[in-house]
């Protein structure tokens, strides 16, 4: 650890600054303590970079998005900063010897070692990219080996949209000779990059010298693309298990999970972290951290002399997935085979959905102005979202979106904690319920794959779906539309395919997602501002609703009556179309847009016209109020609580959005939030939160 400088700073946060631990083209690292004495290194970007606002958002977003990784290989984050100024991360301190001290100190690890070293490292590995990230640099300085085991730091700083390490004019994008070679190209990288550099590093743990070596760096990286790794020190049996790592293409590459099973180390194999030399060595390094903390009498923590030891650590900061590595050669499955997947039509209970206690209601006395009323608690916020996602689900405890970094995630209702990624689904393909016991999504050659929500557990699949939007789906079929333009079902009960069915010529190629499916029919709007009735028995169009304008519509089902927005507002007979109301805008209110899309609770019907919000009761259409509150003639209006919800873009404000709750039952006034305006937001309801997007965050707000 080095003193501090010119220029470094004495505190971030709650850490007083005690020294440098290492600095990079793009931050630089600190040794921090707290008031409680904890230590911590403290992630920062370099003044110079800080400036850049691109970057600075950047590394805010993935410096909150590495709090979503949960493993206990990894260093932990501890806290960041993350509203202005120069961004900072916490993380986890450790103290023991990276692999690359413990080779060059104790010579390679054995056998057993190595296989431990192997399996605790792919687990880790499985973990991060479950979380929706890639390491991108695992080498041997960013492995960190501690009495408790191997543990991986340093993910760098990486573009998302991408899938590029981030680096700074002059800098090779990954270390020479353990980067992939998809890397080495500037390709795009998923998981299985990660794999390659797993296997380089096992074969320097193995034998102390690198698998691709060369005079200097561009002969290196030539190797890792063209050339073969050198194995020929590597002992026999660990050569066999290492070289599929190492494969030119990254489909023939094992996963994680396989690597775990197959290095499956012996009984007692973490002996090497806990006893003897290499033991003996980590627990010195650990016992000098210790020392770091001495307590003066005046209470106030100090670092004593530091011996001269290289104690390196860092932040956690992921990159993107963009598509798991499949393939593998035939010795994984010599091996035992793949690890075993459950039942693919064994789908589990729905879980309960975790309610939310309502906050006390606004006041409903006139006069009062918006900041009397009050507004909504932020109950908690989430970043990394991709901001053209179709839709928000809430499907129970959980709520699913898109990924900026590729893929669906699922988050945890109550406090927003990560559960699940699904990083190699086609988030343009839209994702769908099965009954809240299952999430359906789409990957890029239209396999349809299937997720429990609340784990996230992989259940059935169908290849022959060729799926390129999920429409909807009731308790027998999931409806989708083809990549040729059909409508399909595939049903339920055994992933097969239950009709295919073509559309009119006018309408091929026009059919979006979602739709809405009830009493046998399967309501899909269209981009031209049509509705198509489909029966679900066999895909023929029963009748269809030519729309006045471009707007997509997304009707809403009470009983036997489907409710249109769009130009005008209509209901129609579910069974065979027949008109049995309709209310037109008059010319005046036309100008701010027709009807958004409408909300049935109990026996009337909600839906914004023009600027306001109107409730009508079902049967004849007959308005009971308009309420005065101005809102998005689009915007859905959600009921939840004793609210009904919707949004407001002001132009003529500095802010932009504002979030609105007025009383379900007359329209009066009450809740109001303001935010900064985004390009992009959806709205969602459920359990008595209201989930709102704004461009690439998401957040739940309490209700009353």
């Amino acid at each position: 650890m080095k003193p501090l400088g010119t220029g470094d700073p004495l505190r971030l946060g709650p850490y007083r600054v005690l020294g440098v631990l290492g600095e990079g083209g793009m931050g630089k690292v600190y040794v921090g303590q707290d008031g409680a004495g904890t230590l911590a290194a403290v992630k920062v970007l370099k003044p110079e970079l800080a400036h850049d606002t691109h970057l600075a958002q950047r590394f805010v977003r993935e410096a909150q998005a590495a709090q979503a990784v949960r493993s206990k290989g990894v260093a932990n984050v501890l806290g960041a900063w993350t509203e202005g100024g120069r961004p900072w991360i916490a993380t986890e301190f450790l103290a023991g010897l990276t692999l690359d001290q413990a080779v060059e100190a104790h010579g390679p690890l054995d056998g057993t070692a190595v296989r431990a070293l192997a399996a605790s490292l792919a687990a880790t590995l499985a973990d991060i990219h479950a979380a929706g990230f890639v390491h991108r640099d695992l080498k041997p300085p960013n492995i960190v080996l501690t009495s408790t085991g191997p543990r991986v730091i340093d993910f760098g700083i990486a573009r998302p949209e991408h899938g590029l390490t981030l680096t700074t004019t002059g800098q090779v994008p990954v270390t020479p000779g353990y980067g992939a070679p998809e890397q080495v190209l500037g390709q795009r990288v998923a998981p299985s990059a990660d794999v390659f550099s797993l296997g380089a590093v096992l074969v320097y743990a193995a034998t102390g010298q690198r698998a691709f070596d060369g005079g200097h760096v561009a002969a290196v990286q030539y190797e890792v693309v063209h050339g073969e790794p050198r194995l020929d020190a590597v002992p026999e049996p660990l050569r066999q298990l290492i070289g599929p790592c190492l494969a030119k293409d990254p489909a023939r590459r094992p996963v994680p999970a396989q690597i775990a099973q197959a290095f499956a180390p012996p009984r007692n194999a973490d002996r090497a972290w806990t006893r003897g030399g290499l033991a003996g060595a980590i627990k010195e390094r650990e016992t000098g951290a210790q020392r770091l903390v001495t307590t003066r009498v005046s209470g106030e923590r100090q670092m004593t002399s530091v011996p001269r030891r290289r104690l390196l650590t860092t932040l956690a900061v992921g990159g993107t997935v963009l598509a798991a590595g499949g393939g593998t050669t035939a010795w994984w499955f010599g091996r035992g085979g793949p690890p075993r997947r459950s039942d693919p039509f064994d789908i589990p209970a729905a879980v309960g959905t975790p309610v939310a206690k309502t906050d006390a209601a606004p006041s409903r006395k006139e006069g009062l102005t918006a900041e009397q009323r009050g507004g909504p608690r932020t109950l908690w916020t989430t970043p990394g979202a991709d901001a053209a996602s179709r839709e928000l689900l809430p499907v129970r405890d959980v709520l699913v979106f898109g990924m900026a970094a590729g893929g669906i995630a699922a988050y945890g209702v109550q406090r927003g904690t990560h559960r699940w990624s699904a990083p190699d689904v086609r988030t343009e393909s839209g994702y769908v319920s099965l009954s809240d016991r299952l999430v359906a999504a789409a990957d890029a050659h239209g396999t349809v794959h299937t997720f429990v929500p609340a784990t996230g557990e992989a259940k059935w699949t169908c290849a022959a779906a060729d799926a390129q939007t999920l429409l909807a789906a009731d308790h027998t079929a999931l409806y989708l539309v083809t990549w040729g333009g059909r409508l399909r079902a595939v049903r339920r009960a055994d992933a097969k395919v239950a009709w295919t069915a073509d559309v009119a010529a006018s309408y091929r190629g026009t059919l979006r997602g979602p739709a809405t499916v009830a009493g046998g029919m399967l309501l899909v709007p269209t981009s031209q501002g049509d509705l198509l009735a489909v029966s679900t028995a066999d895909g023929r169009t029963r009748w269809t609703h030519a729309g006045t304008d471009e707007t997509v519509l997304r009707p809403a089902v009470s009983g036997g009556t489907v409710y249109i927005n769009g130009g005008s507002l209509t209901a129609r007979r579910l069974s065979d179309g027949k008109q049995l109301w309709a209310h037109k805008l008059d010319s005046y209110s036309a100008q701010d847009g027709g009807y958004g899309p409408p909300s049935v609770m109990a026996d009337v019907l909600y839906a914004n016209a023009g600027s306001f919000t109107h409730c009508w009761e079902l049967a004849k259409g007959e308005e009971l109020f308009m309420a005065g509150e101005e809102v998005d003639w689009d915007s859905p209006v959600l009921t939840q609580g004793h609210g009904l919800w919707s949004c407001y873009e002001d132009d003529d404000s500095d802010t932009g959005l504002k979030v609105t709750a007025m009383w379900a039952r007359d329209g009066v006034a009450g809740w109001e939030r303001t935010m900064l305006r985004p390009h992009y937001y959806r709205l969602a309801a459920a359990g008595n939160r209201v989930f709102l997007q704004l461009d690439d965050s998401v957040l739940a707000l309490s209700v009353f």
